[in-house]
């Protein structure tokens, strides 16, 4: 199971998680505050981060830039705001998944049992025995080392985010094949279902970081309706 950080000043709504996910095995710590948050975070290492916006003294948006700054560790927001520009931003600024409230547990620990799965590497079809390390992924100028879990383009280092690699690396190994949202957000983002603002908003960040526009692609190519391939510039064929 997991250790968990519940960032909620809503005393109820806070014991009330506490109590189910403790009852689901597991270990959880709680505060009220985004300061109390990332004290706890610097100082103690959790697997998965849930975190209210609506905290007393600092909006939980900013105080995720903050977590970002010192932390890798998969943060769910879980917001009563179900503003799509709002929701974009955060997953901008590094929310790997997020929650409207009002919720239930179950819905909670799926979500959690999906980022989880993501962040420790448990990708589908891994066997039970030590795998092969995968080969550096080569695309034209790009160069993705799923081992290392690190990407450059024409010979410099990409400054990306965990999910921003994910995406890369999983496109990266099936070169000019059109990958379906619906598969990306199954091996990608480890959910049956999705939004596809989700995968739209990577995209972005993912083709800016690879000096690219979705009007003017060299890398990654969205077939409307259809799905997103990965493959050479003219330049590099």
């Amino acid at each position: 199971m997991a250790s968990v950080l519940v960032v909620e000043d809503d005393q109820f709504v806070r014991s009330a998680l506490i109590r189910q996910l403790t009852e689901a095995s597991h270990t959880v710590r709680s505060v009220g505050t985004a300061l109390e948050a990332l004290r706890e975070v610097a100082q103690i290492g959790f697997d998965v981060v849930i975190l209210d916006l609506g905290l007393p003294d600092l909006d939980g948006a900013e105080a995720l830039k903050m977590l970002r700054g010192i932390t890798d560790v998969p943060v769910i927001v879980a917001t009563a705001r179900d503003d799509e520009g709002e929701i974009v931003r955060l997953l901008n600024d590094g929310a790997d998944d997020y929650l409207v409230k009002p919720f239930s547990v179950a819905h909670l620990s799926a979500r959690m049992t999906a980022v989880l799965r993501r962040a420790r590497g448990g990708g589908a079809g891994e066997p039970g025995g030590a795998a092969a390390p995968p080969a550096v992924l080569r695309v034209g100028g790009l160069a993705v080392d799923p081992l290392r879990r690190q990407a450059q383009l024409d010979g410099m280092t990409l400054d990306l985010t965990r999910r921003e690699f994910d995406l890369l690396a999983y496109l990266a190994g099936r070169p000019g094949v059109v990958v379906p949202r619906r598969e990306l957000l199954a091996e990608v983002w480890r959910q049956a279902y999705g939004d596809d603002q989700t995968i739209d908003v990577h995209l972005s960040w993912l083709r800016r970081k690879l000096g690219e526009t979705a009007a003017r692609p060299r890398y990654l190519h969205t077939l409307r309706g259809v799905g997103v391939k990965l493959e050479p510039p003219a330049e590099h064929t």
